[in-house]
């Protein structure tokens, strides 16, 4: 029976996880949910970001569905020392299950181009997938500091952390178009001088049937908006993935909509890319379409259950066109979401 870990975390978290977990239920009845504390509330409750009944509970998980983590700017968490602080949690998550790739899908589903900012034209059959390197450069390197008016943190790579990511990359290339474009800022930064120079060793020494392209960080945020069509899949390091990743998610037409997974050497950690939301939470109108499509993701990559996966996918699909969110200029509240989702999968809602 497998072993899913979840955690809730801040804000609207808990209630995007609970439809989460309930779509799984119905898939997959066989799963066995353990829930735990992490970020803000598991700082209130145990003193720690990350407890440690939290970590050991991962060492025989199969894998992992993360709500959301951190407060409002203006929160007394943001007062802790940094390691205290929610997203020192995420940070320490991450690093403990070993996922160095995440894998964010920015994708229109036909017959929802309405629901972009951008005109039909350019959001029509969009597929982008963001493989993000995730456990190194700036947000892990430890020579970091404040001293007095002068701050500094490094950004560091070496060649066995950028190739296990393009190798992920390629991989899930190979299964899609076949395109990857490597994105640094190599015509000022050495680290994307080393981090270009191994992509493409990797892809001639073992992936000669994909195409490769190298860009600047700069063109390809301009370009993932104005001709979104051109990217099949990106992978890029840490700092550039987390702003691209954000940025593309605007696409589909909500933060709500999109999903994640990160992968590595144990189990993988499944959330949807979106914040707290602190301003709505406990209201009862958070859009849960992220976390069910990373629930999706988890029976994809985590489980190897792809009939499944693709079952919950269509029936998002199906929700958000008979019953949009608020964010995406409908009236649906979480649960009507939710069992809109449930309806489209055939499953009857008492």
């Amino acid at each position: 029976m497998p072993k899913i870990v979840t955690l809730p975390g801040d804000g609207i978290g808990p209630e995007v996880t609970a439809a989460a977990v309930e779509v799984l239920r119905e898939v997959a009845p066989d799963l066995q949910f353990e829930e735990h504390a992490i970020g803000g509330m598991a700082y209130d409750a145990h003193g720690d970001p990350f407890p440690q009944r939290t970590r050991d509970a991962l060492l025989d998980a199969d894998a992992v569905l993360l709500g959301t983590v951190g407060g409002p700017q203006n929160s007394p968490w943001n007062s802790l020392p940094r390691p205290m602080r929610p997203e020192s949690g995420l940070l320490a998550l991450r690093k403990a299950l070993g996922c160095y790739a995440n894998l964010r899908p920015v994708r229109v589903q036909p017959g929802l181009e309405h629901l972009s900012p951008l005109k039909p034209e350019l959001a029509r059959g969009v597929d982008i997938l963001i493989v993000r390197e995730l456990l190194g450069g700036v947000y892990f390197d430890q020579d970091r500091k404040i001293d007095g008016d002068t701050a500094y943190n490094t950004m560091r790579y070496t060649t066995p952390e950028v190739e296990r990511v393009a190798r992920m990359a390629f991989w899930a290339a190979e299964q899609r178009k076949g395109r990857v474009t490597s994105v640094d800022k190599a015509n000022v930064l050495e680290v994307s001088e080393l981090w270009r120079r191994d992509v493409q060793a990797l892809r001639d020494r073992e992936y000669r049937s994909i195409h490769l392209n190298h860009e600047y960080v700069d063109s390809v945020a301009m370009l993932i908006v104005s001709d979104p069509s051109r990217y099949d899949v990106i992978v890029t390091e840490n700092l550039f993935g987390d702003i691209l990743s954000d940025l593309a998610a605007v696409i589909p037409g909500s933060l709500g909509l999109m999903p994640s997974a990160s992968l590595g050497d144990g189990a993988g950690l499944f959330e949807p890319i979106h914040g707290s939301a602190p301003d709505i939470a406990g209201k009862g109108i958070a859009n849960p379409a992220a976390a069910i499509m990373s629930a999706a993701m988890l029976l994809r990559h985590g489980l190897k259950r792809s009939d499944a996966a693709n079952q919950i996918e269509r029936a998002v699909a199906l929700a958000l066109r008979a019953e949009p969110t608020r964010d995406l200029g409908g009236k649906a509240d979480t649960k009507t979401f939710t069992n809109a989702v449930l309806e489209a999968m055939g499953t009857p809602v008492g």
